[in-house]
């Protein structure tokens, strides 16, 4: 299992990868912004747990594991994200679902998937949220 350290590294590695085909240690610390030696580090450990591929000052690249958790971090992220602007949430909605997608359990995590089916199935039910929402700001 990843600790959140870890699966923010990897999620970014894979928005890199689908992206620009390419993902290095100096867009990794940009991005996350964490120091170089901390990104090196981090590729070590997902290296060691067959994520990545990567030779130092080289390319970092997806294993399928590595692809397969990716994939997975970033549909979970979108997820709570469409999740709190359906609810209408005011907060800050990429820093809040950061926030919560490490720590919600998968059970969680597919209950919500399973409630934001049932919104877009059921368009006249979230209408009477949105307006009972509006009456109660």
């Amino acid at each position: 299992m990843l600790s959140p350290s870890l699966e923010d590294y990897l999620e970014e590695i894979y928005r890199f990868a689908a992206s620009r085909g390419e993902a290095r240690v100096t867009d990794i610390s940009r991005t996350l912004r964490v120091s170089l030696p901390s990104v090196t580090k981090a590729m070590a450990k997902l290296k060691s747990g067959g994520y990545i591929t990567y030779q130092k000052y080289g390319m970092i690249e997806l294993t399928d594991k590595g692809r397969q958790m990716g994939s997975y971090l970033v549909e979970r992220n979108t997820l709570l994200q469409d999740f709190l602007r359906t609810l209408c949430s005011g907060c800050d909605v990429a820093a809040e679902a950061e926030a919560m997608e490490h720590y919600l359990s998968p059970e969680t995590i597919a209950s919500i998937r399973r409630f934001m089916v049932f919104v877009r199935d059921n368009p006249d039910i979230y209408a009477r949220f949105l307006e009972y929402v509006q009456k109660s700001r």
